[in-house]
Protein backbone atom coordinates (compact mmCIF):
# COMPACT_ATOMS: atom_id res chain seq x y z
CA UNK A 1 0.00 0.00 0.00
CA UNK A 2 1.55 3.46 -0.83
CA UNK A 3 1.71 6.03 1.49
CA UNK A 4 1.11 9.48 0.45
CA UNK A 5 3.44 12.34 1.21
CA UNK A 6 1.96 14.48 4.26
CA UNK A 7 2.37 17.51 1.27
CA UNK A 8 -0.05 15.16 -0.66
CA UNK A 9 -2.56 14.68 2.21
CA UNK A 10 -3.08 17.74 2.93
CA UNK A 11 -3.56 19.03 -0.74
CA UNK A 12 -6.12 16.34 -1.04
CA UNK A 13 -7.77 17.67 2.15
CA UNK A 14 -8.33 21.08 0.92
CA UNK A 15 -9.45 20.13 -2.69
CA UNK A 16 -12.31 17.75 -0.54
CA UNK A 17 -12.82 20.75 1.48
CA UNK A 18 -13.27 23.28 -1.65
CA UNK A 19 -15.25 20.24 -3.12
CA UNK A 20 -17.85 20.67 0.12
CA UNK A 21 -18.11 24.18 0.21
CA UNK A 22 -18.77 24.20 -3.21
CA UNK A 23 -21.81 21.87 -3.15
CA UNK A 24 -23.01 23.35 0.21
CA UNK A 25 -23.11 26.91 -2.05
CA UNK A 26 -24.80 25.12 -4.76
CA UNK A 27 -27.37 23.89 -2.43
CA UNK A 28 -27.70 26.80 -0.64
CA UNK A 29 -28.54 28.62 -4.40
CA UNK A 30 -30.85 25.88 -5.23
CA UNK A 31 -33.25 26.71 -1.84
CA UNK A 32 -33.12 30.36 -2.35
CA UNK A 33 -33.87 29.78 -5.24
CA UNK A 34 -36.57 27.20 -4.66
CA UNK A 35 -38.11 29.53 -1.98
CA UNK A 36 -37.86 32.69 -4.17
CA UNK A 37 -39.99 31.12 -6.88
CA UNK A 38 -42.59 29.42 -4.20
CA UNK A 39 -42.19 32.80 -2.57
CA UNK A 40 -43.47 34.19 -5.93
CA UNK A 41 -45.49 31.49 -6.87
CA UNK A 42 -47.44 32.22 -3.15
CA UNK A 43 -47.92 36.03 -4.02
CA UNK A 44 -48.95 35.76 -7.31
CA UNK A 45 -51.92 33.64 -5.60
CA UNK A 46 -52.50 35.43 -2.73
CA UNK A 47 -55.68 37.81 -2.53
CA UNK A 48 -55.86 40.86 -1.04
CA UNK A 49 -57.16 40.94 2.34
CA UNK A 50 -60.72 41.42 2.32
CA UNK A 51 -61.90 43.63 5.17
CA UNK A 52 -64.74 42.16 7.78
CA UNK A 53 -67.62 44.13 7.92
CA UNK A 54 -69.39 45.50 11.09
CA UNK A 55 -73.09 47.09 10.72
CA UNK A 56 -74.20 48.70 14.15
CA UNK A 57 -78.14 49.82 13.84
CA UNK A 58 -79.63 51.90 16.98
CA UNK A 59 -83.14 51.64 16.98
CA UNK A 60 -85.30 55.23 16.99
CA UNK A 61 -82.40 57.04 17.74
CA UNK A 62 -82.67 60.86 16.94
CA UNK A 63 -80.25 62.68 14.58
CA UNK A 64 -78.85 65.12 17.30
CA UNK A 65 -78.95 62.25 20.05
CA UNK A 66 -74.83 61.66 20.38
CA UNK A 67 -72.03 63.32 21.46
CA UNK A 68 -70.38 63.63 18.19
CA UNK A 69 -73.28 65.00 16.72
CA UNK A 70 -73.34 68.06 19.86
CA UNK A 71 -75.94 65.87 22.03
CA UNK A 72 -75.41 66.22 26.15
CA UNK A 73 -75.55 62.19 26.50
CA UNK A 74 -72.26 60.52 26.54
CA UNK A 75 -71.31 58.39 23.77
CA UNK A 76 -66.98 58.63 23.59
CA UNK A 77 -66.93 54.85 22.02
CA UNK A 78 -69.11 56.31 18.65
CA UNK A 79 -67.34 59.86 18.84
CA UNK A 80 -64.00 57.53 18.71
CA UNK A 81 -65.59 55.96 15.74
CA UNK A 82 -66.49 59.39 14.10
CA UNK A 83 -63.03 60.13 14.51
CA UNK A 84 -61.10 57.78 12.44
CA UNK A 85 -63.97 58.28 10.07
CA UNK A 86 -66.83 60.41 8.15
CA UNK A 87 -69.86 61.51 9.97
CA UNK A 88 -73.17 62.08 7.69
CA UNK A 89 -74.90 65.29 8.37
CA UNK A 90 -77.72 64.42 5.70
CA UNK A 91 -77.93 60.62 5.61
CA UNK A 92 -81.60 59.80 4.69
CA UNK A 93 -83.58 56.29 6.07
CA UNK A 94 -87.37 55.45 5.82
CA UNK A 95 -89.92 56.67 8.29
CA UNK A 96 -89.90 53.92 9.99
CA UNK A 97 -88.38 50.60 11.23
CA UNK A 98 -88.99 47.89 8.91
CA UNK A 99 -88.86 49.43 5.54
CA UNK A 100 -85.34 50.98 6.84
CA UNK A 101 -84.52 47.05 7.07
CA UNK A 102 -85.47 46.45 4.16
CA UNK A 103 -83.92 48.98 2.00
CA UNK A 104 -80.57 48.63 4.28
CA UNK A 105 -80.58 45.00 3.62
CA UNK A 106 -81.22 44.85 -0.06
CA UNK A 107 -79.82 48.33 -1.12
CA UNK A 108 -83.33 48.62 -3.25
CA UNK A 109 -86.56 50.41 -2.42
CA UNK A 110 -88.90 49.05 0.34
CA UNK A 111 -91.70 47.84 -1.95
CA UNK A 112 -88.84 46.29 -4.25
CA UNK A 113 -87.97 44.64 -0.73
CA UNK A 114 -91.61 43.66 -0.40
CA UNK A 115 -92.15 45.93 2.52
CA UNK A 116 -94.44 48.83 1.47
CA UNK A 117 -95.95 48.42 4.92
CA UNK A 118 -94.84 48.07 8.40
CA UNK A 119 -96.74 44.87 9.01
CA UNK A 120 -97.69 41.66 7.64
CA UNK A 121 -99.76 42.65 5.00
CA UNK A 122 -99.91 40.39 1.88
CA UNK A 123 -101.67 42.32 -0.44
CA UNK A 124 -99.38 41.88 -3.74
CA UNK A 125 -96.25 43.33 -5.23
CA UNK A 126 -94.36 45.82 -2.71
CA UNK A 127 -96.98 44.24 0.27
CA UNK A 128 -95.71 41.00 1.25
CA UNK A 129 -94.87 42.13 4.46
CA UNK A 130 -91.33 40.22 4.36
CA UNK A 131 -88.36 40.56 2.09
CA UNK A 132 -88.73 39.07 -1.16
CA UNK A 133 -86.82 37.10 -4.13
CA UNK A 134 -86.76 39.98 -6.29
CA UNK A 135 -83.62 41.14 -4.35
CA UNK A 136 -80.15 39.45 -2.49
CA UNK A 137 -79.92 40.49 0.88
CA UNK A 138 -76.07 41.67 2.22
CA UNK A 139 -75.86 38.19 4.21
CA UNK A 140 -76.64 36.20 1.45
CA UNK A 141 -74.69 37.60 -1.31
CA UNK A 142 -71.42 37.53 1.04
CA UNK A 143 -71.87 34.16 2.07
CA UNK A 144 -71.55 32.88 -1.78
CA UNK A 145 -68.37 35.27 -1.49
CA UNK A 146 -66.48 33.23 1.53
CA UNK A 147 -67.61 35.39 4.39
CA UNK A 148 -68.85 34.27 7.59
CA UNK A 149 -72.08 36.44 8.60
CA UNK A 150 -74.00 36.81 12.13
CA UNK A 151 -76.60 38.49 13.43
CA UNK A 152 -77.83 39.90 16.50
CA UNK A 153 -81.08 41.87 17.75
CA UNK A 154 -84.10 43.04 15.87
CA UNK A 155 -85.28 41.64 12.68
CA UNK A 156 -88.99 42.53 11.75
CA UNK A 157 -89.03 41.55 8.27
CA UNK A 158 -91.15 38.31 8.16
CA UNK A 159 -91.33 35.60 10.78
CA UNK A 160 -92.30 32.26 8.26
CA UNK A 161 -89.43 29.79 8.03
CA UNK A 162 -88.32 31.13 4.58
CA UNK A 163 -88.34 35.22 5.62
CA UNK A 164 -86.12 34.36 8.72
CA UNK A 165 -82.05 35.55 9.07
CA UNK A 166 -81.44 32.13 8.70
CA UNK A 167 -83.07 31.42 5.17
CA UNK A 168 -82.12 34.74 4.32
CA UNK A 169 -78.45 34.54 4.60
CA UNK A 170 -77.11 34.33 7.83
CA UNK A 171 -75.36 31.66 9.46
CA UNK A 172 -75.92 32.11 12.89
CA UNK A 173 -78.49 34.42 14.49
CA UNK A 174 -80.23 35.56 17.78
CA UNK A 175 -83.39 37.62 16.65
CA UNK A 176 -86.44 39.23 18.13
CA UNK A 177 -88.85 38.41 14.72
CA UNK A 178 -91.30 41.02 15.26
CA UNK A 179 -90.21 44.69 15.56
CA UNK A 180 -90.00 45.32 19.45
CA UNK A 181 -90.13 43.81 23.24
CA UNK A 182 -89.33 44.26 26.67
CA UNK A 183 -85.64 44.60 27.21
CA UNK A 184 -85.30 42.57 30.10
CA UNK A 185 -88.16 39.35 29.18
CA UNK A 186 -89.99 37.67 26.93
CA UNK A 187 -92.99 39.58 28.25
CA UNK A 188 -94.84 40.55 24.68
CA UNK A 189 -96.44 44.14 24.18
CA UNK A 190 -98.88 43.65 22.06
CA UNK A 191 -101.94 41.09 22.49
CA UNK A 192 -101.54 39.55 19.36
CA UNK A 193 -98.02 38.50 20.28
CA UNK A 194 -98.60 38.02 24.13
CA UNK A 195 -94.91 36.60 24.27
CA UNK A 196 -91.96 38.25 22.56
CA UNK A 197 -91.14 35.42 19.38
CA UNK A 198 -87.19 34.53 19.47
CA UNK A 199 -85.64 32.72 17.19
CA UNK A 200 -81.92 31.03 16.89
CA UNK A 201 -80.41 29.55 13.83
CA UNK A 202 -83.96 29.28 12.58
CA UNK A 203 -85.25 27.82 15.38
CA UNK A 204 -87.65 29.15 18.84
CA UNK A 205 -84.99 30.11 21.26
CA UNK A 206 -86.03 31.18 25.21
CA UNK A 207 -84.97 34.50 26.74
CA UNK A 208 -83.26 34.12 30.00
CA UNK A 209 -85.28 36.55 32.39
CA UNK A 210 -83.18 39.62 33.86
CA UNK A 211 -80.85 39.32 30.47
CA UNK A 212 -80.93 42.99 29.47
CA UNK A 213 -81.21 43.38 25.55
CA UNK A 214 -78.23 45.93 24.33
CA UNK A 215 -76.14 43.67 26.36
CA UNK A 216 -77.09 40.35 25.33
CA UNK A 217 -77.01 40.93 21.82
CA UNK A 218 -73.65 42.30 22.15
CA UNK A 219 -73.04 38.78 23.58
CA UNK A 220 -74.24 36.82 21.67
CA UNK A 221 -72.62 39.00 18.15
CA UNK A 222 -68.90 38.44 20.56
CA UNK A 223 -69.29 34.91 20.51
CA UNK A 224 -70.56 34.55 17.20
CA UNK A 225 -67.50 36.30 15.99
CA UNK A 226 -65.26 33.92 17.80
CA UNK A 227 -66.58 30.82 16.74
CA UNK A 228 -64.73 31.07 13.24
CA UNK A 229 -61.79 33.26 14.16
CA UNK A 230 -58.76 30.99 13.23
CA UNK A 231 -60.11 30.00 10.09
CA UNK A 232 -59.15 33.73 8.27
CA UNK A 233 -62.36 34.32 6.42
CA UNK A 234 -63.67 37.86 6.76
CA UNK A 235 -67.04 38.09 8.58
CA UNK A 236 -69.82 40.31 8.05
CA UNK A 237 -71.80 41.11 11.71
CA UNK A 238 -75.21 43.04 12.27
CA UNK A 239 -75.93 44.16 15.97
CA UNK A 240 -79.41 45.17 15.14
CA UNK A 241 -80.08 46.61 18.16
CA UNK A 242 -83.91 47.34 20.37
CA UNK A 243 -82.05 50.14 21.99
CA UNK A 244 -83.05 53.14 22.58
CA UNK A 245 -86.99 51.88 21.43
CA UNK A 246 -89.43 51.63 24.09
CA UNK A 247 -90.47 50.63 26.56
CA UNK A 248 -87.42 53.16 27.82
CA UNK A 249 -85.92 50.44 30.21
CA UNK A 250 -82.44 50.27 31.43
CA UNK A 251 -80.28 50.36 34.68
CA UNK A 252 -80.02 52.93 36.88
CA UNK A 253 -76.53 53.21 37.05
CA UNK A 254 -76.86 54.04 33.40
CA UNK A 255 -79.67 57.05 33.84
CA UNK A 256 -78.70 58.38 37.33
CA UNK A 257 -75.95 60.42 36.03
CA UNK A 258 -78.75 62.58 34.31
CA UNK A 259 -80.50 63.02 36.74
CA UNK A 260 -82.05 67.05 36.55
CA UNK A 261 -80.50 67.53 33.45
CA UNK A 262 -83.64 68.38 31.50
CA UNK A 263 -85.50 69.87 34.18
CA UNK A 264 -86.48 72.79 31.76
CA UNK A 265 -88.12 70.98 29.93
CA UNK A 266 -88.09 69.74 25.93
CA UNK A 267 -88.75 72.62 24.24
CA UNK A 268 -84.92 74.38 25.89
CA UNK A 269 -83.38 71.20 24.65
CA UNK A 270 -84.69 71.76 21.35
CA UNK A 271 -82.93 74.98 21.41
CA UNK A 272 -79.89 73.65 23.11
CA UNK A 273 -79.48 71.45 20.38
CA UNK A 274 -79.75 73.61 17.77
CA UNK A 275 -76.69 75.22 19.13
CA UNK A 276 -74.63 72.39 19.45
CA UNK A 277 -75.23 70.75 16.44
CA UNK A 278 -74.14 74.15 14.63
CA UNK A 279 -71.15 74.40 16.81
CA UNK A 280 -70.41 70.37 16.28
CA UNK A 281 -70.00 71.42 12.29
CA UNK A 282 -73.24 69.58 11.60
CA UNK A 283 -75.89 71.70 10.45
CA UNK A 284 -75.38 75.55 8.98
CA UNK A 285 -74.44 78.59 11.40
CA UNK A 286 -77.98 79.97 9.84
CA UNK A 287 -80.04 77.01 10.99
CA UNK A 288 -83.48 77.86 12.77
CA UNK A 289 -86.19 75.58 14.48
CA UNK A 290 -89.02 74.37 13.14
CA UNK A 291 -92.04 75.03 15.15
CA UNK A 292 -93.21 71.92 17.73
CA UNK A 293 -95.91 69.76 16.02
CA UNK A 294 -99.32 69.88 17.06
CA UNK A 295 -99.17 67.12 19.49
CA UNK A 296 -96.42 68.62 21.69
CA UNK A 297 -98.00 70.55 24.75
CA UNK A 298 -96.17 72.90 25.63
CA UNK A 299 -94.13 72.58 28.41
CA UNK A 300 -95.13 75.50 30.37
CA UNK A 301 -98.96 74.22 30.07
CA UNK A 302 -97.91 70.55 31.93
CA UNK A 303 -98.48 70.69 35.73
CA UNK A 304 -95.49 69.78 38.13
CA UNK A 305 -95.83 65.91 38.47
CA UNK A 306 -96.14 66.11 34.57
CA UNK A 307 -93.26 67.65 34.65
CA UNK A 308 -91.49 65.65 36.83
CA UNK A 309 -92.53 62.56 34.78
CA UNK A 310 -91.70 63.71 31.98
CA UNK A 311 -87.68 64.65 32.94
CA UNK A 312 -87.66 61.11 33.64
CA UNK A 313 -88.28 59.96 30.56
CA UNK A 314 -85.71 62.07 28.98
CA UNK A 315 -83.26 60.73 31.64
CA UNK A 316 -84.06 57.19 31.08
CA UNK A 317 -83.63 57.53 27.09
CA UNK A 318 -80.25 59.17 27.96
CA UNK A 319 -79.31 56.12 29.98
CA UNK A 320 -80.20 53.76 27.15
CA UNK A 321 -78.20 55.49 24.63
CA UNK A 322 -75.06 55.92 27.12
CA UNK A 323 -75.52 52.01 27.70
CA UNK A 324 -75.85 51.74 24.15
CA UNK A 325 -72.20 53.44 23.09
CA UNK A 326 -70.70 51.26 25.68
CA UNK A 327 -71.61 47.96 24.57
CA UNK A 328 -70.37 49.03 21.18
CA UNK A 329 -67.58 50.01 23.23
CA UNK A 330 -67.40 46.37 23.96
CA UNK A 331 -67.03 45.03 20.01
CA UNK A 332 -64.84 47.73 19.10
CA UNK A 333 -62.83 46.37 22.13
CA UNK A 334 -62.84 42.94 21.34
CA UNK A 335 -62.38 43.30 17.53
CA UNK A 336 -58.82 45.05 18.96
CA UNK A 337 -58.32 42.16 21.19
CA UNK A 338 -58.15 39.28 18.95
CA UNK A 339 -56.51 41.68 16.09
CA UNK A 340 -59.41 42.34 13.48
CA UNK A 341 -60.00 46.00 14.59
CA UNK A 342 -57.91 47.82 11.82
CA UNK A 343 -59.23 44.99 8.91
CA UNK A 344 -62.89 45.86 10.01
CA UNK A 345 -65.31 48.36 8.08
CA UNK A 346 -67.51 49.81 11.02
CA UNK A 347 -70.75 51.44 9.91
CA UNK A 348 -72.93 52.83 12.77
CA UNK A 349 -76.56 54.31 12.02
CA UNK A 350 -80.09 54.78 13.20
CA UNK A 351 -82.98 53.32 11.12
CA UNK A 352 -84.84 56.33 11.51
CA UNK A 353 -86.25 59.85 13.04
CA UNK A 354 -86.63 59.88 16.56
CA UNK A 355 -89.99 58.05 18.33
CA UNK A 356 -92.96 60.40 19.38
CA UNK A 357 -95.59 57.44 19.27
CA UNK A 358 -96.57 56.67 23.13
CA UNK A 359 -98.90 53.51 23.16
CA UNK A 360 -99.61 53.42 26.61
CA UNK A 361 -102.92 54.95 26.15
CA UNK A 362 -103.56 54.26 22.63
CA UNK A 363 -107.34 52.74 21.69
CA UNK A 364 -105.95 49.82 20.59
CA UNK A 365 -102.65 48.82 22.21
CA UNK A 366 -103.48 50.44 25.15
CA UNK A 367 -105.65 47.81 26.55
CA UNK A 368 -103.23 44.83 27.09
CA UNK A 369 -99.83 47.33 27.58
CA UNK A 370 -101.93 48.84 30.45
CA UNK A 371 -102.76 45.04 31.50
CA UNK A 372 -99.15 44.21 31.75
CA UNK A 373 -97.32 47.17 32.31
CA UNK A 374 -97.39 50.40 34.67
CA UNK A 375 -96.46 53.66 33.91
CA UNK A 376 -95.85 54.35 37.34
CA UNK A 377 -93.24 57.33 38.35
CA UNK A 378 -91.18 55.21 40.84
CA UNK A 379 -90.85 52.34 38.42
CA UNK A 380 -90.14 53.64 35.71
CA UNK A 381 -87.61 52.44 33.39
CA UNK A 382 -87.84 48.97 35.49
CA UNK A 383 -89.00 45.39 33.48
CA UNK A 384 -93.05 46.35 33.82
CA UNK A 385 -92.55 49.79 33.06
CA UNK A 386 -93.47 50.82 29.86
CA UNK A 387 -92.70 54.58 28.82
CA UNK A 388 -92.16 56.01 25.66
CA UNK A 389 -89.86 59.27 24.23
CA UNK A 390 -93.40 60.86 23.53
CA UNK A 391 -93.60 64.09 20.83
CA UNK A 392 -91.76 66.74 23.03
CA UNK A 393 -88.27 65.23 23.26
CA UNK A 394 -88.48 63.24 19.66
CA UNK A 395 -88.86 67.06 18.62
CA UNK A 396 -85.73 68.12 20.33
CA UNK A 397 -83.99 65.01 18.96
CA UNK A 398 -84.51 65.59 15.61
CA UNK A 399 -83.62 69.30 15.73
CA UNK A 400 -82.88 70.98 13.24
CA UNK A 401 -85.00 69.00 11.08
CA UNK A 402 -89.38 68.98 11.30
CA UNK A 403 -91.46 66.67 12.99
CA UNK A 404 -90.37 62.71 13.82
CA UNK A 405 -90.86 59.45 12.75
CA UNK A 406 -93.38 57.93 11.15
CA UNK A 407 -93.19 61.19 8.60
CA UNK A 408 -91.98 61.87 5.44
CA UNK A 409 -90.45 65.10 6.67
CA UNK A 410 -86.45 65.32 7.01
CA UNK A 411 -87.03 64.75 10.77
CA UNK A 412 -88.84 61.18 10.22
CA UNK A 413 -85.90 60.13 7.79
CA UNK A 414 -82.97 61.62 8.08
CA UNK A 415 -80.89 59.93 11.49
CA UNK A 416 -76.98 59.76 12.25
CA UNK A 417 -74.70 57.39 10.33
CA UNK A 418 -71.10 57.05 10.73
CA UNK A 419 -68.60 55.28 8.97
CA UNK A 420 -64.65 54.47 10.04
CA UNK A 421 -62.00 51.64 9.01
CA UNK A 422 -60.18 50.07 6.23
CA UNK A 423 -60.92 52.20 2.66
CA UNK A 424 -61.99 55.46 4.99
CA UNK A 425 -59.04 57.82 4.04
CA UNK A 426 -61.12 60.63 5.18
CA UNK A 427 -60.30 61.10 9.22
CA UNK A 428 -63.28 63.25 11.69
CA UNK A 429 -64.76 64.10 8.35
CA UNK A 430 -67.88 65.81 8.11
CA UNK A 431 -70.45 65.37 4.40
CA UNK A 432 -73.61 67.31 4.13
CA UNK A 433 -73.87 66.05 0.59
CA UNK A 434 -77.32 63.84 0.19
CA UNK A 435 -76.91 59.56 0.80
CA UNK A 436 -79.23 57.39 1.48
CA UNK A 437 -79.01 53.64 3.07
CA UNK A 438 -79.25 51.89 0.00
CA UNK A 439 -76.10 53.14 -0.40
CA UNK A 440 -74.68 50.82 2.00
CA UNK A 441 -75.52 47.34 0.12
CA UNK A 442 -73.18 48.64 -2.71
CA UNK A 443 -70.32 49.97 -0.22
CA UNK A 444 -70.47 46.62 1.28
CA UNK A 445 -70.38 44.30 -2.09
CA UNK A 446 -67.55 47.15 -3.35
CA UNK A 447 -64.99 45.89 -0.35
CA UNK A 448 -66.08 42.60 -0.50
CA UNK A 449 -65.54 42.30 -4.31
CA UNK A 450 -68.96 40.93 -4.92
CA UNK A 451 -70.50 41.20 -7.91
CA UNK A 452 -74.73 42.28 -7.49
CA UNK A 453 -76.25 39.00 -9.82
CA UNK A 454 -79.00 39.93 -12.68
CA UNK A 455 -80.33 36.36 -11.13
CA UNK A 456 -80.33 34.80 -7.76
CA UNK A 457 -80.96 31.07 -7.22
CA UNK A 458 -83.24 31.38 -10.21
CA UNK A 459 -84.63 34.07 -9.52
CA UNK A 460 -84.46 37.60 -11.81
CA UNK A 461 -83.39 40.60 -9.86
CA UNK A 462 -83.79 44.05 -9.78
CA UNK A 463 -80.89 46.52 -9.85
CA UNK A 464 -79.56 48.29 -7.00
CA UNK A 465 -80.58 51.59 -6.42
CA UNK A 466 -77.84 53.42 -4.30
CA UNK A 467 -73.99 54.21 -5.05
CA UNK A 468 -70.96 52.81 -3.55
CA UNK A 469 -69.44 55.01 -0.92
CA UNK A 470 -65.86 53.84 -1.31
CA UNK A 471 -64.54 56.64 -3.75
CA UNK A 472 -65.96 59.17 -1.65
CA UNK A 473 -64.46 57.43 1.65
CA UNK A 474 -61.25 57.14 -0.17
CA UNK A 475 -60.91 60.38 -1.07
CA UNK A 476 -61.38 59.68 -5.41
CA UNK A 477 -64.56 61.95 -5.29
CA UNK A 478 -66.74 64.79 -3.25
CA UNK A 479 -69.78 63.52 -3.95
CA UNK A 480 -72.01 60.32 -4.05
CA UNK A 481 -74.73 61.08 -6.12
CA UNK A 482 -74.86 63.39 -9.18
CA UNK A 483 -77.40 66.51 -8.83
CA UNK A 484 -79.78 64.50 -10.81
CA UNK A 485 -79.92 61.57 -8.42
CA UNK A 486 -84.02 61.01 -7.67
CA UNK A 487 -85.05 59.37 -4.04
CA UNK A 488 -88.45 58.72 -4.04
CA UNK A 489 -89.85 57.03 -0.51
CA UNK A 490 -93.46 56.03 -0.02
CA UNK A 491 -95.19 54.57 3.30
CA UNK A 492 -98.06 54.19 4.60
CA UNK A 493 -99.30 56.35 1.90
CA UNK A 494 -96.78 58.86 3.07
CA UNK A 495 -94.69 60.32 -0.03
CA UNK A 496 -91.56 62.75 -0.96
CA UNK A 497 -89.60 62.73 -3.81
CA UNK A 498 -86.17 63.97 -3.56
CA UNK A 499 -84.05 65.63 -6.73
CA UNK A 500 -80.96 67.47 -6.17
CA UNK A 501 -81.91 70.49 -3.49
CA UNK A 502 -85.78 69.79 -4.06
CA UNK A 503 -87.83 67.99 -2.53
CA UNK A 504 -92.13 67.61 -2.30
CA UNK A 505 -93.31 65.98 0.75
CA UNK A 506 -97.19 64.67 1.46
CA UNK A 507 -97.79 63.87 5.55
CA UNK A 508 -101.65 64.72 4.77
CA UNK A 509 -104.22 61.13 4.96
CA UNK A 510 -106.15 60.83 2.88
CA UNK A 511 -103.92 60.53 0.31
CA UNK A 512 -103.98 63.13 -2.37
CA UNK A 513 -101.51 63.88 -4.75
CA UNK A 514 -102.48 67.97 -4.72
CA UNK A 515 -101.28 67.65 -1.00
CA UNK A 516 -97.61 67.40 -1.82
CA UNK A 517 -95.47 70.67 -0.79
CA UNK A 518 -92.58 71.80 -2.62
CA UNK A 519 -89.05 72.81 -0.74
CA UNK A 520 -85.36 73.62 -1.43
CA UNK A 521 -84.05 71.70 1.66
CA UNK A 522 -80.42 73.26 1.36
CA UNK A 523 -82.04 76.66 1.59
CA UNK A 524 -84.69 75.26 4.32
CA UNK A 525 -83.33 72.68 6.40
CA UNK A 526 -86.51 73.41 8.53
CA UNK A 527 -89.31 72.77 5.65
CA UNK A 528 -90.95 76.08 6.40
CA UNK A 529 -91.79 77.25 3.48
CA UNK A 530 -93.90 75.59 0.66
CA UNK A 531 -92.56 76.82 -2.36
CA UNK A 532 -94.87 75.34 -5.27
CA UNK A 533 -96.48 78.52 -6.13
CA UNK A 534 -93.13 80.53 -6.71
CA UNK A 535 -91.68 77.65 -8.09
CA UNK A 536 -94.56 76.09 -10.87
CA UNK A 537 -92.01 74.22 -13.16
CA UNK A 538 -90.15 72.75 -10.72
CA UNK A 539 -93.20 71.22 -9.02
CA UNK A 540 -95.09 70.08 -11.64
CA UNK A 541 -91.15 68.18 -12.96
CA UNK A 542 -91.35 66.35 -9.65
CA UNK A 543 -95.31 65.69 -9.31
CA UNK A 544 -94.20 63.69 -12.91
CA UNK A 545 -91.23 62.42 -10.91
CA UNK A 546 -93.03 61.25 -8.05
CA UNK A 547 -95.87 59.59 -10.65
CA UNK A 548 -93.21 57.14 -12.21
CA UNK A 549 -91.84 56.35 -9.29
CA UNK A 550 -94.90 55.50 -7.86
CA UNK A 551 -95.65 53.26 -10.91
CA UNK A 552 -92.59 51.62 -10.65
CA UNK A 553 -92.80 50.49 -7.24
CA UNK A 554 -96.31 50.04 -7.53
CA UNK A 555 -97.79 52.07 -4.80
CA UNK A 556 -101.24 51.01 -3.40
CA UNK A 557 -103.41 53.85 -3.09
CA UNK A 558 -106.77 53.27 -1.43
CA UNK A 559 -109.79 54.73 -3.75
CA UNK A 560 -112.17 57.49 -2.24
CA UNK A 561 -114.57 56.98 -0.43
CA UNK A 562 -112.17 56.89 2.44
Amino acid sequence: MKILSKRKRKKIRINYQGLALFNCKFILLLLMGSLISCLEIKEKNKEPQRPNILLLVADDLGYADLGCYGSDIQTPNIDNLAARGVRFSRFHTSPLCAPTRAMLLSGNDNHIAGMGIQSNQNAGFGYEGKLTDRIVTIPALLQTHGYHTYMAGKWHLGGDSLSIPFSKGFERSFVNIRGAGNHYDDQGLFEEVPITPYFEDGKPAAWTKGDYSTDFYTDKLIEYIDLNKKDKKPFFAFAAYTSPHWPLQVDEKYWEKYVGRYDDGYEKLKERRLESLKNAGMIPKDAVLPPNHEKVIPWDALSLEEKKKESRKMELYAGMVDNLDYNIGRIVQHLKDIGQFENTLIVFMSDNGAAAEDFYYHEYYGPFIRAHFNDDYETMGQPHSFISYGPGWAEAGSAPFRHYKGLTTEGGIIAPMIIAGPNVERKNDIHEGFLTLMDIAPTFYEVAQARYPEKFEGNKTYPLKGNSLIPFLSGETNEIHAPEYLFGLEHNNLAMIRKGDWKITNINKPFLEENFKLYNVSQDLAERHDLQESEPEKYKDLLEEWREFSNEVKVQIPPPPW
